[in-house]
């Protein structure tokens, strides 16, 4: 909540060249068949093959109930959507975890309100105290 607030969310993965020819040559393979679309199972391999995990049956649920009705599976573009959104996601976990662990300057897995004054005092030291107690607060909530 507070990242999407100060305007520091997920931002447009652009994928460079190579790594798009690496998406499309994955998409190919995972189409054994050549479909043209991957189905379901195809479609967790690809995920495999990309992010070294087996997606979950909610995630892969995800993905195949927002294709078009008229295909059986996920089209190239489709593919290259969802691979690009799931970068993105990433980048933002990473960067979310990088300043967590910035903040945590005790390694103990959580922020107590005076790490969050001193990390704040650190960066933004005229922002007004009562912001930082609101964020912690709501921060706190979540």
């Amino acid at each position: 909540m507070f990242f999407a607030e100060v305007g520091a969310g997920p931002r447009t993965y652009e994928a460079s060249p190579s790594e798009h020819r690496k998406w499309v040559e994955v998409f190919k393979a995972c189409d054994e068949d050549k479909k043209g679309y991957l189905s379901r199972e195809d479609f967790k391999v690809a995920v495999v093959m990309l992010f070294g995990y087996k997606p979950y049956k909610i995630e892969v649920d995800s993905v195949m109930s927002s294709i078009n009705e008229n295909t059986s599976g996920i089209l190239l573009e489709e593919f290259l959507s969802v691979v690009r959104t799931k970068k993105e996601a990433q980048l933002c976990w990473s960067e979310i975890r990088h300043i967590f662990t910035a903040f945590d300057m005790r390694y103990r897995g959580f922020l107590t309100l005076e790490d969050f004054k001193k990390a704040f005092r650190q960066v933004a030291p005229k922002l007004p105290e009562r912001i930082i107690l609101e964020v912690f607060r709501a921060s706190s909530e979540t």
